[in-house]
């Protein structure tokens, strides 16, 4: 579910950093010159961000007439229109840049993510993503995953327990600081702990923890592991995943998969806005035409 509110802050800041104190750019342009512009594909992927583009025309000038062709989840290629846009020229020219960020970014991890989807299908892994997201951007960059097809791990540290390599350097003793850790936060919350040995995993067992991540194993060790669990947690491979090994671990039987580079070093998916020459885009419209 896309929750648009929630973005409200985001898409200010993002409009604030572009625009300023005012578009220089379109100073010439008439307040009461009206136009079209199409956004079409330039590349193969899965789009995404379709409704924070529309949020963002709206927040330059609601009297926009915005029409989606296509909806996010939706695979494309080169030549594909995606959207139209009609209402004043100069609001349409002053969002477009931050509405091809958003897009193309948002499209590349969407397109990225039902790759290694795509990669594991007929198994039971489920591809996840990382805390590993741009500042500020977190909760969008989750969507994306989601639009592609993975499975979103925790969204913060408040929601739930990892215990990596540094947390346990502090601990003494693993199986006497979890039950003291439930304590603290709750019934609710589960439990995560990286291992990367077998006796780091046994450990583990021991405590009854909810999760075990097999942390940059090898995929001999990571079947070991998965026949050593058996089933009393939930599996977690991380660490080194690519789509041209991602099959063969989650052939292993491991439970989930999660990628850092869903989301930290995506390459964008391409997209362009063009103002349409066959009509007099330097001209009023009728406003019965543009439904304002």
């Amino acid at each position: 579910m896309f929750a648009m509110f929630q973005y409200d802050e985001l898409i200010e800041r993002a409009l604030k950093e572009d625009i300023g104190t005012g578009d220089l750019s379109t100073l010439i342009i008439p307040e009461d010159y009206y136009g079209e512009a199409r956004i079409y594909t330039k590349s193969n992927g899965i789009v995404c961000g379709l409704p924070i583009a529309e949020l963002v025309f709206r927040k330059v000038n609601p009297a926009m007439d915005i029409e989606t062709i296509a909806c996010d989840g939706d695979r494309i290629k080169p030549g594909d229109l995606i959207m139209k846009i009609r209402g004043p020229l100069a609001a349409i020219l002053q969002a477009e840049r931050t509405v091809l960020n958003f897009i193309q970014h948002l499209s590349g991890i969407a397109s990225i993510t039902r790759r290694y989807v795509d990669a594991v299908k007929g198994t039971d892994t489920k591809i996840t993503d990382t805390r590993k997201t741009m500042p500020g951007m977190r909760s969008l960059q989750k969507y994306a995953v989601r639009v592609g097809g993975g499975v979103n791990h925790r969204f913060g540290l408040y929601d739930g327990v990892m215990l990596k390599d540094n947390h346990l350097s502090a601990l003494t003793n693993l199986t006497e600081a979890i039950p003291k850790l439930r304590e603290k936060i709750g019934h609710m919350v589960k439990i995560e702990v990286e291992c990367e040995t077998m006796e780091q995993i046994e450990e583990a067992l021991q405590s009854n923890v909810d999760v075990i991540m097999l942390d940059n194993m090898s995929l001999e060790d990571m079947r070991t592991a998965v026949k050593l669990i058996d089933h009393r947690t939930i599996v977690e491979a991380s660490g080194g995943i690519l789509e041209k090994n991602v099959r063969d671990i989650a052939e292993t039987g491991v439970d989930f998969i999660s990628i850092g580079r869903l989301t930290h070093s995506v390459e964008a998916v391409d997209f362009s806005m063009v103002i349409d020459d066959t009509k007099p885009s330097i001209k009023k419209y009728l406003t019965q035409d543009l439904k304002i």
